[in-house]
């Protein structure tokens, strides 16, 4: 049986499987193939320790961290499906479900974000 998202260790293993997922990923891997990992890692690591278990120390806006990134909205909604198969495989319980939930809200805000550029800057 799998356990729960409940400590800094468990979500360090479920960013570096996703990662490790994402850079291996046909789809995503050319969006993401210039981040240098060792030194992405802490910032998501902060990020998802904050979102999920209330640990302060993000204190980046999200979408400002990656407005600049030029993703479609299937490629967010393929971002968030490899997130939920990642914690899928690792997890179960209610951390977990609050993680898909995140990675899903963050995927509609980013889709909708990035509409609103694209189409502020077709004016």
């Amino acid at each position: 049986m799998k356990h729960d998202i409940q400590t800094a260790d468990d979500v360090a293993l479920l960013v570096d499987a996703f990662y490790n997922k994402v850079f291996q990923d046909v789809v995503m891997q050319p969006f993401f193939a210039h981040v240098d990992y060792p030194t992405h890692r802490p910032k998501m690591i902060a990020f998802w320790n904050f979102a999920l278990l209330d640990i302060p120390g993000y204190t980046t806006q999200v979408w400002d961290a990656h407005a600049g990134m030029r993703i479609s909205p299937p490629l967010f909604d393929h971002w968030v499906n490899l997130f939920v198969t990642t914690v899928d495989e690792l997890f179960e319980g209610e951390i977990a479900l609050k993680a898909k939930f995140r990675a899903q809200t963050i995927g509609w805000m980013f889709k909708e974000k990035m509409k609103a550029k694209l189409d502020h800057e077709n004016q």
